[in-house]
């Protein structure tokens, strides 16, 4: 069977620095009939379940921490029967929402995880938070991207754990040198792909200034 990227939208808030705001979140499962990977799976677990189906979970693999990504994220896991991802650099955000006691598997720079015959690889993209990952699937022509990259720019660097100049380099090393046909799949959003987002660089770094 071939791999497919399947996506559902679900809705809830997202608290850090004292302020809370409403926020439709992209949950992706990535996968064949058999075996898939949730990405993100925020706010609904049920609506996450029923998406999976009867596949087997192979991981929850969370973007970042930030708590509209994470806060579901143990009783997804626990009822797909799969280990949560989290880059170790996000331990501090991870924290905010759940104690140390809850547990995760760290995910590293350059790990590939495989699932229905396809390869998503891990790239280290910090900025929007220290351990924020994108996953590019090369034999799907897609890369994951959580907060790091959306449609007309960077994620958002104006709350505690994050910075503008890191999200752009990220974005410019790790991001804007894949194949300028790669779709971009972002956390929250309409997609985009490589190739119209990387003209604008410039902007964004000037935008900084």
């Amino acid at each position: 069977m071939t791999a497919r990227v399947d996506h559902l939208v679900t809705s809830g808030t997202f608290s850090l620095d004292g302020q809370t705001f409403d926020v439709d979140n992209n949950v992706w499962v990535v996968g064949d009939d058999v075996e898939c990977v949730v990405v993100d799976p925020a706010h609904d677990v049920d609506a996450v379940v029923a998406a999976v189906g009867g596949r087997r979970v192979v991981a929850v693999v969370a973007t970042h921490a930030h708590d509209d990504h994470v806060r579901r994220a143990p009783e997804a896991a626990g009822r797909l029967g799969a280990p949560v991802l989290l880059h170790p650099d996000d331990r501090p955000l991870w924290e905010l929402t759940h104690p140390a006691s809850v547990a995760t598997t760290d995910l590293v720079d350059g790990q590939v995880i495989e699932v229905a015959g396809t390869s998503l690889n891990v790239l280290h993209t910090p900025g929007h938070s220290p351990g924020s990952v994108c996953l590019w699937a090369p034999d799907l022509g897609v890369v994951l991207t959580g907060d790091t990259l959306f449609r007309g720019g960077p994620g958002a660097t104006g709350r505690s754990f994050s910075d503008f100049p890191t999200i752009v380099e990220s974005i410019r090393r790790r991001l804007l040198t894949l194949p300028a046909g790669t779709r971009v799949l972002t956390g929250h959003g309409d997609p985009t792909t490589v190739g119209d987002e990387a003209p604008h660089l410039a902007e964004w770094v000037d935008r900084g200034h």
